[in-house]
């Protein structure tokens, strides 16, 4: 058989170089570092969360819970998507008109790694992790402590992950069809609650002022 993979000229070998944007510095570091110790705390506190409403809720209380944590974890997952394939170019014009929402969609993409790390890594596997968790609680509220596997269990367990893995599927491909679009919704998300906060930071601040006049 034929060799049709050959070297370049002068029997050389190609070298692939990584790309500086990855090299892991300083800055990477701290978020990796940031991010680990942000994600433990808050699975630790919705966990909890989640355990308390679970024990005092009934059967279609902790369904809904559930599918709440599924639909979320959906929702975070195609944000972390439709970022890393949006186009910064188009908000350029878009900011350049004042349109509200526009700047902080091009921030959104322009740590396009950041964002998709949150969203479907730590945003992700949480949801994951507590919607497991509280299938598996309300698979004992259901069957009690009973050591056989039952048809209840797998029920449970297979609807968990067929909802998530098809949830995922379905979001990625509109994520990808839509991405622009969603990224810009998510920016004028973000920009409405700045606003807020803004607007909430500066009546406290002339509240304040009248007090210390």
């Amino acid at each position: 058989m034929e060799d049709n993979y050959r070297r370049p000229g002068g029997g050389r070998k190609s070298r692939l170089k990584s790309s500086p944007a990855a090299s892991l510095n300083g800055n990477n570091i701290v978020w990796i570092l940031t991010i680990t110790i942000v994600s433990f705390f808050i699975s630790v506190i919705l966990t909890a969360a989640s355990s308390d409403v679970l024990k005092e809720a009934r059967i279609f209380t902790a369904f809904l819970v559930i599918l709440i944590i599924i639909l979320i974890n959906i929702i975070f997952d195609t944000i972390g998507t439709a970022v890393t394939a949006a186009e910064e170019a188009p908000f350029h014009s878009m900011a350049s008109r004042k349109m509200y929402g526009a700047k902080h969609a091009i921030k959104l993409i322009r740590n396009a790694d950041k964002v998709s790390n949150v969203c479907n890594d730590v945003i992700g596997d949480i949801c994951g992790i507590i919607s497991g968790a509280a299938g598996a609680y309300l698979i004992f509220r259901l069957i009690g402590d009973s050591v056989k596997v039952s048809a209840v269990e797998l029920i449970v367990t297979g609807l968990i992950t067929a909802l998530t893995v098809g949830g995922k599927a379905l979001g990625k491909i509109i994520a990808l069809q839509n991405s622009n679009y969603i990224i810009y919704r998510v920016g004028t998300i973000i920009c409405f609650l700045q606003n807020k906060v803004l607007v909430f930071g500066q009546k406290g601040n002339a509240k304040n002022g009248r007090k210390k006049r």
